[in-house]
Parts: structure tokens; C-alpha cells; sequence
């Protein structure tokens, strides 16, 4: 019999081997690949399981009961979802939509205790809400920072969908900086698409890296697609639940206006020297506004606030944020084909949904 030496060296670094038997030399090339590629599920694996076990302490089930009244009777109607614990004195994060003007909230951790809980702070226009409960001996997760993430890195959602509690599902990040419209209306920026499958009672969840950091909070599912989800940036989070917890709400301004997007013609673009092609039509002005008491009419094309250009709505809001309130700002409008400046001093809006 010929004597074949053959050495192999896997992608996952395994040493050299060699034989001096043909039958033996030749199962080994056929099975090599197979053992570099169970290597690399193992590794796959293995940070999976460590996210998973890191995490899971610190995520716990929400259900929100809430009053519903129709034909003059009342029954109370509940919903689930997902939270977990951010700091060791029980501050709970989780989506605005799974709390929002619940009744009574109900908290159960992963080793089963049911402690006391009661809303902090919930904000809709960035479907974040903070809760808190009073329980000894609790794990917070560690946050990490959105902003370093690549897309087609790990990514794992730890959740109670349906009521079965920590359950893991993992995928990777899909693309970062989507856009996504909270119920209230305003656009949330910096969202993380993920392909880690999330189910209804996913909502508050984290989202975790491969080192059991969190790098979003899980808040929505396109039902007709599949692999389509998306979290709320960790970044985003740590600011809102920030702010909940010192004064139970996010402060933004508002002017009192409705409008909607219009394009700008070329010629009042160049003849204005306007840095934006579009602006906000305003429709329609409330009494004894900032909009009226600064001389916004109808059908004004504001073009710039404060500054930044205006080119919709969404950038609007973006703009109309705490720090504004009570500051006097500059607008820049289009009037009849004439650009006009006015002053306009921005005030506190309400929280929506309310």
C-alpha cells in the first residue's frame, strides 16, 4: 500500500495531523471541513449561551392591566411584554406601549418573586418607559454604546413572547439608522434592524452583543415580513431613562402649528439662497400660540428654525426639543414668494397620549 502523508489545519486553528494510512488520511479531508465548521458553531454557540446567561437574571415579565368600558359595563383588559433591570435599586426599562396608561402593573422576575411595581416615567414619542420595584439581591444588565455597532454583527433578544419566560432567539444586526414612527406620531431616529426573531410580549426586551452588553430594546415586528425587527439604540435609551427617572418625563417645546411637506419652487430656492429644496406648509395655527403670538400665518412655508434648516416636519420636531422652551428663536418663512424672519419664543408641550 502507498504511503500518502496529508496535513490539514482548520479556519479555527487546529494543529497539523498526519497519517501514514490512506483510508485513514482520506476520511480526514473529507471530515475536515465538517470540524472546522462545528468549531465555528461552537464559538457561535458558546456566545450565545454566555449572553443568555449573563442577561437573563435582569429580565423580567410585565403585565399591564387596564380599564376597559363599553355599554355601561367596565372589565379590565391586560397586555404583556418585557423589561429589564437597569440599576441594583430595581429602575426597570421598557416600551411606553407595554405600560402606557396601565391601571395596576405586574412584575415577575426570573426567579419567580412578584415584588410591588409602579410606573416612573413614560415617554410615547420614543416608546421608552421606565418602571420601578422595591426587591432585594437584583442583577442590572450592563449597558453598552450603540455607536460603535457594524451590521452583521451578533445579536441576541431575550424576551417573554406569549408568556414563555426568557426566551432567547439570536440573529444579527441588519442595518442601523432606520427611522421608525412612534405611535404619537413622532419619528424615533437611530433604530437598530435586527433579524433575531421577536414575538408579541418581545416588546421591552433587550437586544444583546456577544459580551452580554444590551445595544437596543426591542419595540417592534413587521408581521407580513419575516426577519424584519427593530430596537430602540441603547444610546437613545440611556437618555431617556435618564431623564424619566430625575423628573418622570422628557421635556419638549412645541409652537402650535399643523402642517405638511411641500417642495419649494426652483426659482424661490435660488433667489432666496435657501439651503433646503422643501419646507413645512402651515395649515393650520392654534389660538394664543407661540405660532400666532410670533406672526406665523397660514400658509407660510417655514424654511428654518433657530438656525438649522427646516425641510419637513420630522426635522421640525427634531429641532422643537427641551432646550428650547421659553428660549427666543428666529424663523425663517416664505410668505407670498417673500422670506421673512420671526421671532417666536417655543413653550412646554404636554405629553402626549395623555
Amino acid at each position: 500500500m502507498k504511503t500518502v502523508k496529508v496535513a490539514l489545519r482548520s479556519q479555527a486553528g487546529f494543529e497539523p495531523v498526519s497519517s501514514s494510512h490512506t483510508s485513514l488520511s482520506e476520511n480526514a479531508a473529507t471530515h475536515g471541513g465538517s470540524l472546522a465548521d462545528q468549531s465555528l458553531l461552537d464559538s457561535y454557540s458558546q456566545a450565545v449561551v454566555s449572553a443568555a446567561e449573563e442577561v437573563s437574571p435582569s429580565v423580567v415579565n410585565i403585565e399591564a392591566r387596564k380599564t376597559a368600558s363599553s355599554h355601561r359595563r367596565s372589565r379590565e383588559r391586560g397586555g404583556s411584554g418585557s423589561g429589564f433591570i437597569i440599576t441594583p435599586d430595581g429602575f426597570i426599562l421598557t416600551n411606553s406601549h407595554v405600560v402606557h396608561r396601565a391601571e395596576r402593573i405586574e412584575v415577575v422576575l426570573a426567579d419567580g418573586r412578584r415584588p410591588d411595581a409602579h410606573l416612573i416615567g413614560d415617554d410615547p414619542d420614543s416608546d421608552l418607559a421606565v418602571i420601578r420595584i422595591y426587591a432585594p439581591n437584583l442583577k442590572p444588565v450592563r449597558m453598552g454604546d450603540s455607536a460603535g455597532l457594524r451590521v452583521g454583527q451578533l445579536a441576541i433578544a431575550i424576551g417573554n413572547p406569549y408568556g414563555f419566560q426568557c426566551t432567547v432567539t439570536a440573529g444579527v444586526v441588519s442595518a442601523l439608522g432606520r427611522s421608525f414612527r412612534a405611535r404619537s406620531g413622532r419619528l424615533i431616529d437611530n433604530i437598530i434592524q435586527t433579524d433575531a426573531a421577536l414575538n408579541p410580549g418581545n416588546s421591552g426586551g433587550p437586544l444583546v452583543n456577544s459580551r452580554g452588553e444590551i445595544i437596543g430594546v426591542n419595540t417592534a415586528v413587521i408581521l407580513p415580513a419575516q426577519g424584519i425587527c427593530f430596537a430602540i439604540a441603547v444610546n437613545t435609551a440611556k437618555h431617556v431613562a435618564g431623564w424619566l427617572i430625575k423628573d418622570g418625563k422628557i421635556r419638549r417645546s412645541y409652537i402650535g402649528v399643523a402642517g405638511q411637506d411641500v417642495k419649494l419652487h426652483r426659482r424661490s430656492v435660488r433667489h432666496h439662497n435657501l439651503p433646503v429644496e422643501s419646507g413645512v406648509l402651515v395649515l393650520s395655527i392654534e389660538p394664543d400660540s407661540p405660532a400666532q403670538v410670533g406672526g406665523l400665518r397660514e400658509g407660510d412655508v417655514v424654511v428654518e428654525f433657530s438656525g438649522h434648516p427646516v425641510a419637513s416636519i420630522d426635522a421640525l420636531h427634531k429641532l422643537l426639543s427641551g432646550a428650547q422652551v421659553g428660549v427666543r428663536s428666529r424663523l425663517v418663512v416664505i410668505r407670498r414668494s417673500e422670506k421673512l424672519e420671526l421671532d417666536i419664543v417655543p413653550e412646554e408641550s404636554l405629553p402626549q397620549g395623555n
